[in-house]
């Protein structure tokens, strides 16, 4: 029955599910849940106030969340805090959702590639033409503006044509032989769930649309916590392009629920074929057992501990700009750098520069437009991180409080100061949790090396960086050709190298996401998602061919 609905436009929700809910207040943003093509009221609201107001007045703040979670029809939706709500799904509005993507599949994956294609033109075109709305999603979910716009810089080159056009021809590839047409195709996987991390919901679940050009149809799930700019995306851009496609209802279904109760359902439920999956790597490493012993495929973005390498002809100015990276939304970017190798012949002019251009990196509402610093609200790991290393022999560069708005240190700012260690020694190096783990925290180590030849050096490095347990990105300053050379040709772990370069930019063709070790899982790799949530297929196509001559003939 919950198919049919699914499949029938006309057809009443079920299991006590109505279509629409309630008008929201006056001005107020308000998403139901979307499934199978249809706005559906849900079990009660989860809402969402600015990120000025945390700041601002978080006793205010964090009254009207409860206020409003208990009373909708409070006043309080009316206070200039408050600037959305999104629908709770309880486990008949999952388990619709996932129906509704399975009875879509099909249909979709009869779509010709190249009109499904138009879909990432088309949401690169409109992510332009509301760009102001979707900086204005973010900053309202605490993220600062400049960083917003480098989410948004990310999606424009996953969707820009040099890589569309890329994917596409990873996607079908025809050649002719011996009087047949042989095809290598990619066919879609049918229903994948994602599941988008709390810390970046918007950009994660925009990678939803790559499955969607493959052929599949998807389940989002946004975060119960912060899950307004996921809505939005999702119903406000990307359905209505599915809708100019033609695309059949239930290709894009969108729910807001709890994160343990819909994996719990989509791991046990036979109709979803891949997981997406965006978290911890411990729980990630788990929850890749889970789905393998369901027969799921599970895609896995894990932690971070990115590493660069500066050696001893790079140019310090610069390699002390992507360092720096570190600190953007304090560190609480899986794709920032985590430790610096610092050949010793330049060490120390390093760390000067570092400790100065760190003195740019500033606390501030998310709305103003240099502030890269964002709150940390569970510091405590970081500080007994701090407290380990220095007792085994760091040193403290720069940072290390808490700081207030103003950037004026306080034991009760809400901030962390950018903070710099040196960590003297690449033998002893991991025996540091703050060189070995990601740390979330705008907190990085510099770790200098033993005097020793060149020679001998580059490959302590090498097996440095090659022995991380993570693998996201990796990153490379010099000037010397042999280096370069030898860093591309024997640096296997990671999804992307970056030489000379930023560490978190962007770039067509070359992916945004995806790693090794416990950054990507035992298949982890560059994850280019339209790929992921497909798999290979070999076509041969012949004509007058004797079979026993294919099989004896010459």
């Amino acid at each position: 029955m919950l198919r049919e609905a699914a499949q029938e436009e006309s057809a009443p929700a079920p299991s006590g599910l109505q279509e629409e809910s309630a008008p929201a207040p006056s001005g107020l943003k308000s998403y139901d849940l979307y499934i199978a093509g249809k706005d559906v009221a849900g079990d009660g609201w989860v809402y969402t106030v600015s990120g000025r107001s945390l700041l601002e007045d978080v006793f205010t703040s964090v009254s009207l969340k409860r206020s409003l979670e208990q009373d909708p029809e409070s006043e309080a939706s009316q206070h200039p805090y408050v600037v959305g709500r999104c629908a709770i799904a309880d486990d008949d509005a999952i388990d619709l959702a996932t129906q509704a993507a399975a009875a879509a599949a099909p249909d979709w994956a009869a779509v010709p590639l190249e009109r499904r294609m138009r879909l990432g033109t088309r949401f690169r075109e409109e992510l332009i033409k509301h760009q102001d709305e979707f900086l204005e999603m973010l900053v309202a979910e605490s993220h600062p503006v400049k960083l917003a716009r480098w989410e948004l810089s990310c999606l424009l080159q996953i969707y820009s044509p040099g890589s569309l056009r890329w994917y596409l021809k990873q996607m079908r590839v025809e050649k002719e032989y011996s009087g047949r047409k042989l095809i290598l195709q990619r066919q879609p996987d049918g229903v994948v769930a994602f599941n988008p991390p709390q810390n970046a919901p918007l950009p994660s679940a925009a990678l939803s649309v790559l499955a969607l050009m493959a052929g599949n149809s998807v389940v989002v799930r946004a975060p119960r916590s912060i899950a307004l700019s996921t809505m939005w995306l999702l119903r406000d851009i990307v359905a209505p392009l599915l809708e100019e496609l033609d695309a059949p209802p239930g290709v894009l279904n969108a729910v807001c629920s709890n994160p343990k109760q819909t994996m719990d359902r989509w791991i046990a439920d036979p109709l979803i074929n891949d997981i997406f999956y965006i978290g911890g790597s411990q729980e990630g490493l788990r929850f890749e057992q889970r789905c393998v012993a369901h027969g799921k495929k599970p895609i896995l973005e894990l932690a971070g501990n990115d590493g660069i390498v500066v050696w001893k002809d790079a140019d310090i100015k610069w390699a002390a700009e992507a360092i720096t990276e570190s600190f953007y939304g304090s560190g609480q970017i899986c794709m920032v750098p985590n430790y610096v190798l610092a050949h010793p012949d330049i060490a120390e002019a390093l760390i000067a520069e570092v400790r100065e251009q760190v003195k740019g990196i500033r606390p501030g509402f998310p709305e103003e437009e240099d502030v890269l610093l964002s709150p940390v609200r569970r510091s405590e790991r970081f500080f007994r991180l701090l407290r380990q290393a220095l007792d085994n022999g760091a040193s403290l560069v720069t940072g290390g409080h808490r700081t207030e708005l103003d950037g004026t240190p306080s034991e009760t700012g809400v901030f962390l100061q950018p903070t710099v260690l040196r960590v003297d020694g690449l033998d002893r190096a991991r025996t540091f949790d703050v060189v070995r783990e990601e740390t979330f925290f705008p907190l990085i180590p510099i770790v200098v090396a033993e005097r020793d030849n060149d020679d001998a050096l580059l490959e302590s490095f090498l097996r440095f960086v090659n022995s991380n347990s993570y693998g996201l990105r990796n990153s490379l300053w010099s000037r010397s050709d042999h280096v370069i050379e030898t860093f591309v040709r024997r640096v296997v772990n990671g999804g992307l190298l970056k030489v000379n370069d930023s560490h978190i930019g962007f770039l067509p063709y070359l992916p945004s996401h995806g790693g090794t070790g416990r950054t990507g899982g035992a298949f982890g790799e560059a994850n280019y998602p339209m790929l992921k949530t497909s798999h290979v297929q070999g076509v041969s196509i012949a004509r007058d061919i004797s079979p026993y001559d294919a099989v004896f003939g010459a």
